[in-house]
């Protein structure tokens, strides 16, 4: 009963952390956080796959409040090497065993915190922009976030050296993530039971109507709770559950 009870409380947390991160809150913390978490309950891979149908709801809730606040220059540059990504990521996803998808999301995880910690100083590089970066940051965004659901570093770190303002880099990222994972559900549905189970996306589809709760929330919470502290909370737990994936 108390494992049932933890996991019950592992997918709320869940639920709730991807709910905050398209409410702008936590970005690229909470969605990797959900990840690693989701892993306690199930196999690596098909905590991937179920975590898919629940960033597309959330991601519907974040293009309402967003709609049209997308720098469209930037989009047309990062989704076309962002569809190679994401061809590239089933590819990898197909091949790849459970226990080595593990460690890719701890590796993934150590990406996020690191990415965070220099965040502040991509805004101090004397930067000139070349187009192949926007190409490369979609690829790597695309393949990310197909393998591990962890795209967001390196778009947000390209969309952070055009110096865009805080509504239009929210909703380019919106935007982006929302085609992104639309474009990952046929790649994951051919990949079969190993990445999506229905029967186990029912078993946790009752986490469903806390998603737009955490989304409210987290446009809530920017106004009510220290962004800083919030951040490096998040941060101390994904550290801890990077490692523990990495050398557990």
């Amino acid at each position: 009963m108390l494992e049932l009870m933890d996991s019950r409380l592992i997918i709320i947390i869940v639920g709730l952390l991807i709910g905050l991160s398209k409410g702008g809150v936590g970005g690229p913390i909470s969605v990797g956080l959900a990840l690693p978490l989701l892993t306690q309950t199930m196999d690596a891979k098909l905590a991937v796959g179920l975590v898919l149908p629940l960033l597309i709801v959330a991601d519907m809730f974040a293009m309402r409040f967003y709609w049209k606040q997308w720098d469209e220059a930037a989009i047309r540059l990062l989704l076309p090497m962002a569809v190679v990504g994401v061809v590239l990521g089933i590819v990898a996803l197909n091949f790849i065993t459970g226990d080595a998808l593990k460690r890719v999301i701890g590796v993934f995880s150590l990406v996020v915190i690191a990415y965070r910690l220099l965040s502040n100083r991509l805004t101090q590089v004397a930067y000139t922009h070349r187009p192949w970066h926007g190409q490369f940051a979609g690829w790597m965004g695309g393949f990310a976030s197909t393998l591990a659901n962890v795209g967001g570093p390196p778009i947000t770190a390209y969309l952070l050296l055009q110096e865009v303002s805080p509504r239009v880099f929210i909703g380019t990222v919106t935007l982006f993530f929302t085609i992104v994972n639309l474009l990952k559900v046929p790649g994951y549905l051919l990949l079969g039971r190993d990445v999506f189970d229905i029967n186990a996306f029912l078993s946790i589809a009752w986490v469903i109507p806390l998603i737009p709760v955490g989304v409210w929330l987290g446009r809530k919470i920017i106004g009510w709770l220290n962004p800083k502290v919030f951040e490096w909370v998040m941060l101390a737990f994904l550290l801890y559950s990077g490692l523990s994936l990495l050398f557990g």
